[in-house]
């Protein structure tokens, strides 16, 4: 209603990816909403958006491409992935994260996804990008603290804040 037609979004998520390893940055390139309520549920608004919204292609493919020559050209390594949604706000047992794995995705946060699918619905174009803050696929008994996904995140923000200025200076 704004005249809003780009939303960019960033989060904090559990690296599920083996690969994967904390102050990693990870362009969303899809996303697995099983786990989460959809915000479109109840009456629809016909003036925000159609009643079945196509989400074959929730995160624009130009905008991910933009930002990958962006990091290329600052030399940033960027991961690329699928981001699971779920609820919170308990961090992940080590059965949650191995089923989110089996089911194909590389990322694991809740957030973002209700936000993708309202902006998606109301005609948006979306770009998204994870900080992994953790990485839950462990075999040792460690416990992921609140604290630690804080310092992650504030270690890898300049590289994300750097990013997504040049990505909005280029739209």
């Amino acid at each position: 209603m704004l005249g809003v037609q780009t939303l960019l979004i960033s989060n904090a998520a559990g690296g599920v990816n083996a690969n994967f390893k904390v102050g990693d940055l990870m362009i969303i390139t899809d996303h697995i909403s099983m786990f989460i309520i959809n915000p479109l549920l109840g009456k629809n608004e016909d003036s925000l958006g159609t009643r079945f919204p196509d989400m074959s292609e929730p995160y624009s493919k130009k905008l991910i491409s933009k930002a990958k020559k962006i990091a290329q050209q600052s030399g940033y390594d960027l991961k690329e992935g699928i981001y699971c949604g779920v609820t919170g706000p308990t961090f992940e047992t080590h059965a949650e994260y191995k089923l989110i794995k089996i089911i194909g995705a590389d990322a694991v946060g809740m957030s973002t996804v209700q936000e993708v699918i309202t902006a998606v619905h109301a005609g948006m174009r979306v770009f998204a990008m994870s900080i992994i803050t953790d990485v839950g696929i462990r075999e040792e008994d460690n416990k992921i603290t609140h604290e630690e996904v804080l310092a992650a995140a504030a270690e890898a923000e300049p590289k994300m804040t750097a990013l997504f200025k040049e990505l909005i200076a280029q739209l």
